[in-house]
């Protein structure tokens, strides 16, 4: 997996809507990446609504979000029109990218697990497993705090 100190892999895969992301689109800004196991499953849910309600903090820091799991482009629209998610959601259908980071479970879904990006593309802090909530709470210390 993808260590703190570590510089964040790029990829390109489709987002929600179809539209290619490249995280690489999003340096020179702080960026939380994180990855869930399934979309609409009560707690990815619970996670992803954790990081929309603290959106307008992160984006008054220049802070971006990402999601990314395995669902497909139509699951992925589905999960962010349902719970009004305004950020991209990638659709990892290969497996790449949960591959590229280290958190492709033995399921075939990816683990959960938060990479906390600084402007320059290196990862900063990880949280793997753990309730859903804390991945939103370490985002919010590292990135609005003081």
């Amino acid at each position: 997996m993808i260590a703190a100190g570590d510089p964040a892999p790029d990829f390109e895969a489709l987002d929600q809507d179809g539209a290619p992301f490249r995280l690489s689109s999003l340096r020179g800004a702080p960026t939380v990446l994180y990855f869930y196991p399934k979309a609409d499953t009560p707690g990815c849910t619970r996670e992803s609504k954790g990081f929309q309600e603290h959106l307008p903090e992160f984006a008054s820091r220049g802070v971006r979000v990402v999601g990314v799991s395995v669902d497909d482009c139509p699951a992925q629209k589905a999960f962010a029109q349902k719970y009004g998610l305004r950020f991209p959601l990638v659709a990892d259908r290969t497996k790449a990218v949960s591959t590229l980071y280290g958190v492709l479970g033995p399921h075939g879904t990816a683990r959960r697990a938060t990479f906390l990006i600084d402007a320059s593309g290196k990862v900063v802090d990880v949280v793997d497993g753990a309730a859903p909530e804390a991945h939103v709470e370490q985002a919010r210390a590292r990135f609005l705090s003081g």
